[in-house]
């Protein structure tokens, strides 16, 4: 429950034993390599080089790996069902992933699926640029005159062109009087296929009406035979065109089977790629590369063993710079683990600072879970939570996270008597007095008391906040922060909620004089020394500022309401739901159905919709209220140099 304690290191090796090496630390998974310019041995000998060759040849070989499976995915059979979306990498055993990536055939199944790709490539532009011909031609069909005979003459000239329908007869009328002539060939969509011919002195009056109606001329340039002719031919060629497609298809199809071992071999090349730029990129001498890092200090003894296994490299312990960014790893218990996504969406602590994690976890769990209260639907979230974790591949920390939200949801749901609403009460009567023994108060009935425990489960966490940051600062040695900064916080802010519950008989009377006096100390430190710095009209200044900011805790707290806001709001949707299906249930003939539908849809509309905003809000409280009181966070995540599988899972024998 705890940020990782990082030891930095540097591995000096030999040129020949370099990739080994790599590909051993890359199969540990441990070191978190530094490249040329993040490296301080590189800052304290400038004369260090860097292969200055990228492996381009693997990059080469990876985009034709991943053209290939792109095109031979199209031939293979769709996974189907939502097992296929949860786990969409095949499990492959270790022996057959080593005797694939070793086998120089699949080498030449690539290099036939690219010739293939390339065939069906260009027959496909040649099977669509026939299609945009017979389009082209099957408004002339019906034209008897060769199309290679339309154009020019002696003393006249004819002009094929499609005019809009409805301008018909105004070209018919405006030929007339020009004495020229059309004769209309085939209609397609709106527009008409005409021949127009004129005499040649009348050539620029024609077209000045042609322009009138809207005319798109039509060249048949290159054409020679009738339309009907050319369709014919055009017919033919496009059946020879996609009879060679089929076989191509069919060929692709059949390349197809050996996909898993092109992703295999996809696989293997990147992770080679990935090592080869961690060597390329190191700094190195004209004989040694240096590889400088960090690791776990409890992985320390394993990467130790693994560099003595050669013997022209060597480990040597770093003292990591005063401002070096530390890369930052955070480790929990199993039960506090998933909430790790919390945290790592937010961004990860700074290696000197805590990690929230453990604070976050019980809070966000308890808050969700008032957020739907409802234990109905805690258990529906339950049952789908445990479906996908034994169904998907991948990090399942998600999964985990709400399957712990979905149990407090079933607990906070039992104590306020939600059960898909108030289906116990409306549906099975028979239940009601277990559901009454179990609740604790009714949120619909007793909405103040929702209203309280908001209240007090907000306050409380801002509290933890603080006293966090407090023992945080101890552990620091920020004696004078931990006192001005965050003790007096403490201190004031309890003095006067003590304060008020004295006043108002929930606390002793006396004691009302003792929390007045406490705050009001604790207040002049606030005033006097939150701010350390400068002149004492700008500490005084500040300090009343932040003596003023007091009020925003007020705010802060108040926002804790939206706990019981949602809480309300989803036991008010799902009691309308149930009322709407026990209305439908009273229909002659189709009640019974009609019911069964409004339950059916409105209770997972509900819970959908519900449970997304419970999961935002939640998470709001967290990153707006909670974390600002002692975490920052921003700190460079733990990369470890390690292997990374996109299509495949490797299967240990």
């Amino acid at each position: 429950m705890a940020v990782a304690q990082m030891a930095k290191v540097i591995v000096v090796c030999h040129h020949s034993e370099a990739r080994d090496l790599l590909e051993a630390l890359q199969q540990d998974g441990i070191c978190h390599i530094l490249n040329a310019k993040q490296a301080t041995v590189s800052q304290d000998l400038p004369e260090l080089i860097t292969e200055a060759e990228r492996p381009k040849d693997i990059e080469r070989l990876l985009v034709r790996l991943e053209k290939s499976i792109n095109f031979l995915r199209t031939f293979e059979a769709p996974a189907k069902g939502l097992a296929a979306v949860l786990a969409p990498r095949t499990v492959v055993e270790e022996n057959t992933y080593n005797r694939v990536v070793s086998d120089e055939q699949i080498f030449r199944i690539v290099q036939q699926a690219e010739q293939i790709e390339t065939t069906v490539e260009k027959l496909e532009k040649e099977n669509e640029h026939i299609t945009a011909t017979l389009n082209y031609l099957k408004p002339w069909q019906k034209l008897e005159s060769p199309v290679d005979q339309i154009g020019p003459f002696d003393r006249t000239i004819s002009l094929a062109a499609m005019i809009p329908t409805q301008n018909i007869e105004q070209l018919n009328y405006g030929l007339a009087e020009l004495g020229a002539a059309v004769q209309l060939a085939g209609t397609t969509g709106s527009k008409t296929a005409c021949i127009i011919v004129s005499l040649n002195e009348n050539l620029v009056d024609v077209q000045k009406l042609l322009r009138q109606v809207d005319f798109e001329q039509v060249s048949f340039e290159g054409m020679t035979g009738t339309a009907a002719e050319l369709i014919k031919q055009n017919t033919e060629e496009m059946s020879r065109i996609q009879n060679r497609l089929s076989a191509r298809r069919n060929q692709a199809a059949s390349l197809a089977e050996n996909l898993l071992n092109i992703e295999i071999l996809y696989d293997h090349y990147t992770n080679l790629l990935s090592r080869e730029k961690t060597r390329t990129d190191a700094p190195a001498t004209q004989q040694t590369v240096l590889l400088e890092g960090w690791v776990k200090k409890d992985d320390m003894s394993r990467l130790e063993e693994t560099v003595s296994k050669f013997k022209a490299s060597s480990l040597h312990r770093l003292e990591p710079a005063e401002d070096e960014s530390v890369p930052v790893e955070i480790e929990n218990k199993n039960i506090i683990k998933p909430f790790e996504v919390i945290t790592r969406l937010y961004g990860m602590p700074r290696h000197f600072e805590v990690d929230p994690t453990v604070f976050l976890a019980p809070f966000f769990a308890v808050f969700f879970g008032l957020c739907l209260t409802d234990a109905g639907y805690g258990l529906v979230i339950l049952a789908i939570s445990v479906y996908f974790i034994r169904r998907m591949q991948g990090d399942k920390k998600l999964m985990w996270m709400l399957t712990i939200c979905s149990i407090a949801t079933v607990v906070a749901g039992a104590l306020m008597g939600g059960w898909f609403g108030d289906a116990v009460q409306k549906f099975i009567p028979s239940l009601e007095p277990l559901r009454q023994k179990m609740m604790w108060f009714d949120p619909m009935k007793y909405p103040l008391r929702f209203f309280t425990l908001s209240l007090i489960l907000g306050y409380i966490q801002i509290m933890a906040g603080l006293l966090i940051a407090f023992i945080y600062d101890l552990k620091r040695k920020l004696y004078i922060a931990a006192l001005c900064d965050k003790l007096t916080w403490l201190i004031m802010l309890n003095s006067i909620v003590a304060f008020v519950l004295a006043k108002t008989g929930r606390l002793p009377g006396q004691l009302s004089s003792l929390f007045g006096y406490t705050a009001l100390l604790s207040a002049a430190v606030i005033f006097l020394f939150s701010q350390r710095q400068g002149t004492w009209p700008a500490r005084l200044g500040i300090g009343f500022y932040n003596l003023f900011s007091a009020l925003f805790y007020v705010g802060d707290v108040l926002s804790y309401l939206r706990l019981m806001a949602l809480g309300l709001v989803t036991a008010g949707l799902a009691m309308a739901v149930n009322q709407m299906a026990e209305l439908a249930y009273k229909l002659p003939f189709v009640g019974f159905i009609a019911a069964i539908l409004i339950l059916v849809i409105g209770h997972p509309i509900n819970l959908g919709i519900n449970a997304l905003g419970a999961f935002v809000h939640t998470l709001r409280l967290q990153y707006a209220e909670f974390f600002p009181k002692f975490f920052v966070g921003g700190g460079l995540p733990f990369k470890p140099l390690g292997k990374n599988y996109k299509h495949i899972y490797i299967k240990k024998t």
